[in-house]
């Protein structure tokens, strides 16, 4: 196990930048997921740990020693693709055993070794099968046992689960979970889903166009997102943004009453009021936005409604066996310490809540 500091980075490809001088503190143990739209540079964020590209600017310190002039083989990671990158004419064992195959150690250690992570993979019973006598999920656990097996200071997951379908992304979401507990390495984990990210992480990385918005535990950045980006991207649906001025220390919506603020800000300030689709419900208590429900969609114990408002499109969440009907009008509320306030020029959180 390790800690990871990545102090200043910096990259650039001829002469665009991906990387404006990140920074980040890993701790021993930790599991950290990084997150965010495609191109926002979290795979190369990645690649620079792992020593396969180079730093333009910046320090990478794995163990309490900086890496950045080592090659990947000397520092101590090991690193699972998205691409299973197993070999289909070896079996299991001969799949898992291929990570040792520089180390100095002794053969019946190395057996051992092997031995011990297909316990914890429970791939015991399949160590002599082919890859292609092999479920994708047992696949992808073959790609972690190799680099298990090194017992290396870092791992490193670049999008694993992109490959898998739906029913085996969220069962490998729980055995590498699981793996994490059992065996406590300290592991960086690359995805586009935000589900991942947030079913996973110890703390999430957020990052847009080669910077880091913000790093916090999973309900830190559900609940308290530091700008608009945060609050879009993380959450499922995205949180309803709604546009509005201030004035007389209340925000005044297109129609509605007032909603009042515990927040100093200047007069006629525009704002926008964030509030996610589950704390909203059609309620006759203390209604701020009306509008006619235009969609349903039905997930069981719930149902998620699209209401057209002359504020915009909202969604909320309504009772699931007895949902308001398409074209009927509903009054929807939201408990005020629910409520989010960012700066419409900036996007930036003005408050963890209003």
């Amino acid at each position: 196990m390790a800690s990871l500091v990545l102090r200043n980075l910096v990259k650039t490809f001829d002469k665009t930048t991906v990387l404006h001088g990140i920074s980040l503190e890993v701790e021993d143990g930790e599991f950290v997921v990084f997150v965010g739209p495609s191109g926002c540079g979290k795979s190369t964020t990645l690649r620079l740990i792992a020593g396969l590209e180079e730093t333009t600017a910046g320090e990478i310190e794995i163990e309490g020693r900086v890496v950045n002039h080592l090659e990947p083989k000397e520092r101590n990671i090991a690193m699972v693709f998205q691409n299973y990158a197993i070999y289909p004419h070896m079996t299991v064992r001969k799949n898992i055993g291929f990570g040792l195959r520089t180390s100095k150690l002794a053969k019946a250690e190395k057996t051992a070794r092997l031995e011990d992570v297909a316990a914890i993979l429970e791939m015991t019973e399949l160590l002599d099968r082919k890859p292609s006598q092999l479920s994708g999920g047992q696949r992808q656990r073959v790609a972690i046992g190799r680099a298990m097996v090194r017992d290396p200071a870092v791992f490193l997951f670049d999008e694993p689960l992109s490959n898998l379908d739906a029913q085996l992304r969220t069962q490998m979401r729980l055995e590498i979970k699981k793996l994490h507990q059992r065996v406590g390495n300290t592991i960086i984990f690359v995805t586009h889903d935000q589900v991942e990210a947030m079913t996973m992480a110890d703390r999430i990385v957020i990052m847009k166009d080669g910077h880091i918005l913000q790093v916090g535990k999973p309900a830190d950045v559900y609940h308290r997102p530091a700008n608009t980006f945060v609050a879009g991207f993380i959450g499922a649906p995205s949180m309803n943004m709604l546009h509005c001025r201030v004035d007389g220390g209340v925000a005044r919506l297109a129609s509605g009453p007032d909603i009042r603020l515990d927040i100093d800000l200047s007069q006629g300030q525009p704002v926008i009021l964030g509030v996610r689709p589950d704390d909203l419900h059609p309620s006759g208590e203390n209604p701020f936005l009306e509008g006619t429900v235009t969609v349903r969609e039905p997930l069981g114990p719930d149902t998620l409604i699209y209401v057209d408002t002359p504020s915009g499109e909202v969604i909320a969440k309504a009772d699931g066996q007895h949902p308001p009907d398409i074209g009927e009008t509903v009054q929807l509320s939201a408990s005020r310490d629910r409520l989010h306030v960012f700066d419409a020029e900036t996007g930036k959180s003005l408050a963890s809540n209003a």
